[in-house]
């Protein structure tokens, strides 16, 4: 059975429980708001840092906020694709997979769950900013990981309104139904939210007929 398939069938905007414990339950759950107000102060703190200590100007600043940005949008698709939806052999691995996004594709619609918790977001950007200090000469990596969040922060709000905005400007539309069909339809792929750039780089874009049904 796919990790992405419920053990029962769910209302779409119903929260399923995922803990016993009250408070791991409470942690698994998050108001819109919170990552805005968590990692908003974190990134720009890291950029103000970039400039007022590290003195890197203007120029470098944009070449390195592009860098920052356009790095995330491929983290989004790699991690969607390869660690999101993940096919585990093990019950421990299918659990695993469940609770990071298989209930998301249990129960789309509900509020409390479009966004990740801090608690469960900190130990990646942790391990990410670890690497791109690792890989990055100094004083690059905070600049860039400052970037890097606020890139994870528009995925996070596009993600959000994906599901629950009516999103009419054309560009707006399109990420939507293109969400929207990586959920409700059969066929893989799309696993772009903010672009579907990756997709049609590694070829998970969906093809001439399938765009021409959409029309």
């Amino acid at each position: 059975m796919s990790n992405h398939q419920p053990s029962r069938r769910h209302r779409v905007d119903e929260s399923v429980r995922l803990f016993k414990n009250p408070l791991l339950e409470k942690l698994s759950h998050v108001h819109p708001i919170v990552p805005l107000l968590v990692w908003s102060p974190v990134a720009g703190w890291l950029i103000w840092r970039a400039v007022m200590v590290h003195g890197i100007g203007l120029g470098g600043l944009a070449l390195i906020g592009l860098a920052g940005l356009a790095t995330w949008t491929l983290a989004e698709y790699l991690l969607h694709r390869y660690l999101f939806h993940f096919e585990p052999k093990t019950d421990l691995g299918r659990r695993f997979i469940y609770l990071f996004h298989g209930v998301h594709h249990d129960t789309p619609q509900d509020k409390t769950r479009l966004l990740m918790p801090p608690a469960g977001a900190l130990p990646i950007i942790a391990v990410l900013y670890l690497i791109f200090w690792l890989v990055l000469p100094y004083p690059w990596a905070e600049p860039f990981t400052g970037f890097f969040i606020i890139g994870y922060l528009v995925y996070d709000y596009i993600h959000y309104a994906t599901h629950h905005f009516p999103m009419k400007h054309p560009a707006l539309q399109f990420l939507k139904h293109y969400h929207m069909r990586h959920h409700f339809s059969k066929d893989p792929g799309r696993y772009g939210v903010s672009s579907p750039f990756w997709d049609w780089v590694f070829g998970t874009y969906p093809d001439k007929s399938d765009r021409a049904a959409r029309r």
